[in-house]
C-alpha cells in the first residue's frame, strides 16, 4: 500500500496536487486545479490508468512493430506517462518532451523522476514553438496532449499547426492528440477539417457514448500521410476495459459535415467542460 504524503505546490498553470495511490505502491495521480492531469506507476510504467493514455499507447504501438525503438516528440509533458511508457515498451527509443509549465517540470522532476537512460529528454517551452524547431522528417510518433487548465490552446488547433507537424514526420509518421468535446462537436469537426486539409489520412478514437453525444469526453485525433492501420487499432481499442470506436473514412465526413479549416487568426482554444466533467474535486 501507498502511504506517501500528498505534495502541493503552485505552478506556473495553477495549484499542483500529487496524490498516492492507496491500492500501488510508488503511484501518483498528478492534478492542476483539480483537474487530472497524469497518472504514474513508477514500478510499472506500461500501467495507464487513464483511457485515453491507453489509446495513445495504441497510436505508438501501430506505429511500428513490437519494441522496434521510435523517435517521439511529445507535446505536453505533464508528470511524463507516455515517454515512461514508450520507453519501458521500446528501449532506445529517443524521445523529447515540451512542456511549458516550468514549476510544473520541477516538481515532476524532484517527486517523479525518469531513470536514468531513459532516452526521455524534457524541454521547458512552448509547444508549437518546439514543433516549429524540431528537424523536418525527424519524428516517428508525435504525441499532443497539451492543456492549458482543462482546454486546449488555440495556437495548437490551426492549419499552420497542423502543417508544422506534418514536417516534422517522417514518411509513414503518425500524429496522435488528446481532445475533448462534448455535442454538438464544433470544435472537434473544425479540428477534423483542419488535419484533413494537411494529412491524407485521419481517424478517431472515442468511447460511444461519446461520439453519441451523450457526455463530454477524451477524442484521440490521429492523422498521417500514410494509411493508418485502423483494423490493428480497432481490435486494440475493443479489448480495452472501456471499448472505444475506431471512425474513419465515410463516418468521419459525415461527422465533419460542413466545418472548415481553422487559421491562425481566428483560432480559439478547446470549449471549457462541463462542470464535473473531469474535476475530482
Amino acid at each position: 500500500m501507498n502511504e506517501s504524503i500528498p505534495v502541493i505546490r503552485d505552478v506556473d498553470q495553477g495549484t499542483a496536487r500529487l496524490l498516492p495511490d492507496v491500492d500501488r505502491d510508488r503511484a501518483w495521480l498528478l492534478t492542476v486545479d483539480g483537474a487530472p492531469q497524469s497518472y504514474v506507476d513508477l514500478d510499472a510504467p506500461d500501467h495507464l490508468e487513464f483511457e485515453y493514455a491507453q489509446r495513445l499507447a495504441h497510436v505508438v504501438e501501430c506505429a511500428a512493430a513490437p519494441g522496434t525503438p521510435l523517435d517521439v516528440l511529445h507535446l505536453g509533458g505533464g508528470a511524463l506517462t507516455l515517454p515512461r511508457y514508450v520507453a519501458a515498451a521500446r528501449p532506445g527509443s529517443r524521445q523529447d518532451v515540451a512542456e511549458a509549465d516550468l514549476g510544473l517540470l520541477a516538481l515532476v522532476a524532484e517527486h517523479l523522476p525518469v531513470p536514468d537512460g531513459s532516452g526521455i529528454t524534457v524541454h521547458g517551452t512552448d509547444a508549437r514553438s518546439r514543433l516549429e524547431q524540431t528537424p523536418p522528417g525527424s519524428v516517428d510518433v508525435l504525441i499532443a496532449d497539451v492543456f492549458g487548465g482543462s482546454r486546449v490552446p488555440a495556437h495548437l488547433t490551426t492549419v499552420e499547426y497542423a502543417q508544422a507537424a506534418r514536417r516534422a514526420l517522417r514518411d509513414g509518421g503518425i500524429y496522435a492528440a488528446n481532445l475533448a468535446d462534448g455535442a454538438p462537436f464544433r470544435f472537434l469537426r473544425s479540428q477534423l477539417a483542419t488535419f484533413a486539409a494537411v494529412f491524407d489520412e485521419l481517424a478517431l478514437i472515442a468511447e460511444p457514448a461519446v461520439l453519441r453525444g451523450r457526455r463530454f469526453g477524451n477524442v484521440v485525433l490521429v492523422a498521417s500521410r500514410s494509411p493508418i492501420d485502423t483494423a490493428t487499432l480497432t481490435r486494440r481499442c475493443a479489448a480495452d476495459a472501456f471499448p472505444a470506436r475506431v471512425e474513419h473514412g465515410t463516418s468521419l465526413d459525415r461527422l465533419v459535415k460542413a466545418a472548415r479549416p481553422v487559421r491562425d487568426g481566428e483560432a480559439v482554444a478547446s470549449p471549457e467542460p462541463p462542470d464535473g466533467a473531469f474535476s475530482i474535486g
